[in-house]
């Protein structure tokens, strides 16, 4: 089963600002592109950052 996570959730995981992931969505190739589940609700799959996570070495705080 997929684990998805909020705007607001994955901003808490790595301390920033709700409008930082984002951001780097737009800006950073490398950071994981949100799913749109459903017309205005879009999520982070959780497996997608914690393979980010390994790649660039970090691990949520």
């Amino acid at each position: 089963m997929q684990t998805y996570l909020t705007d607001l959730q994955v901003a808490a995981r790595y301390g920033v600002h709700r409008s930082t992931p984002w951001r780097w969505a737009k800006t950073d190739p490398t950071f994981p592109q949100p799913i749109t589940l459903t017309p205005g609700c879009t999520r982070w799959k959780l497996a997608d950052l914690e393979i980010w996570e390994t790649a660039r070495g970090t691990s949520a705080a």
